[in-house]
């Protein structure tokens, strides 16, 4: 089928406001960088979901899943093929009986503040992670001493098969920066947690402190992907990538963070092959003077 031919048979199943051409990929990553998707898809129900991947595989079409692109560094070639957006119309959040209920698209700050509002704890250290649930979920997100795993209790997916499946939180394999969903191909499409009861105003105080320890630590004023490498066991990152003199350094406008070496950032020029090379630098230098690897926290998609 070209290509028009298949823009019109997704136009039919999500509306004009649904389907997307040449779509610049710096619009939807909080780098703010990266090249155009072929197109660009945006499903709005689960069902519209599930349309959109059948006909991607019946024609054999290449797709990427993306969330709110907190955790994304695209190619400046941009994305060949599809890539599947769930944000708005995939991000509600029902609140019942001590239990959340909440869709992929669904910031995390929103999940924070209404389980605080619903008089529910446990939650405040995801106020200030950027990004939505369903990365969240699929990467075991967490800051603070919390992670996403603590209070879930089943997560609801579509599988390679393409089946919507409710899974129990204790099969999902949840470990640091890991779950099943990335050996499995599960897409994530929400999540429940189960949360204990808490003092509202202790919750907002709780989340409102790690919030300002955040401002103090990390450089929120520039674009970046939040942590850019995962914690080596016994060590963490940034303290690993200061001791070897790399905080400042820059290639293009990308730059190891001088508030915090953790984090890579863009200092407003930067494209994502400075960022991708500085990345590639760093874990070089990194692995030259201390023998560590670092992995990258980052999900590059397109070519490098």
């Amino acid at each position: 089928m070209n290509s028009e031919l298949l823009t019109a048979r997704f136009v039919s199943l999500l509306g004009e406001a649904g389907v997307r051409e040449n779509e610049p990929m710096s619009a939807h990553t909080t780098f703010k960088t990266g090249g155009p998707a072929d197109l660009m898809l945006l499903p709005r129900t689960e069902e519209g979901l599930v349309s959109v991947l059948r006909v991607l595989r019946e024609e054999g079409t290449p797709y990427v899943v993306i969330g709110r692109g907190s955790n994304l560094l695209v190619s400046d070639e941009g994305i060949r093929g599809a890539v599947v957006k769930l944000a708005q119309g995939m991000d509600d959040i029902d609140v019942r009986e001590g239990r959340i209920i909440a869709q992929t698209g669904a910031s995390l700050k929103a999940l924070c503040l209404e389980s605080i509002r619903a008089g529910l704890a446990g939650l405040e250290f995801a106020g200030g992670i950027p990004g939505a649930l369903g990365g969240a979920v699929y990467m075991n997100a967490g800051a603070y001493g919390g992670e996403m795993k603590d209070h879930m209790t089943s997560v609801r997916v579509v599988d390679r098969a393409l089946g919507i499946r409710e899974i129990p939180a204790a099969e999902m394999d949840f470990s640091y920066r890991h779950s099943a969903a990335m050996e499995k191909g599960y897409i994530v499409l929400g999540a429940a947690f189960s949360l204990p009861a808490g003092d509202p105003q202790l919750s907002l105080d709780k989340m409102n402190e790690f919030n300002a320890r955040r401002r103090e630590k990390q450089p929120l004023a520039y674009p970046s992907a939040g942590s850019t490498f995962k914690r080596p066991k016994g060590n963490y990152a940034g303290t690993l990538i200061e001791s070897c003199g790399l905080k400042g350094f820059s290639i293009g406008g990308a730059q190891v963070s001088e508030k915090h070496a953790g984090f890579i950032i863009n200092t407003g020029s930067a494209f994502s092959r400075d960022i991708y090379e500085l990345i590639l630098h760093v874990k070089e230098v990194v692995l030259q003077e201390t023998g560590v690897v670092l992995e990258p926290e980052v999900k590059m998609l397109g070519e490098f």
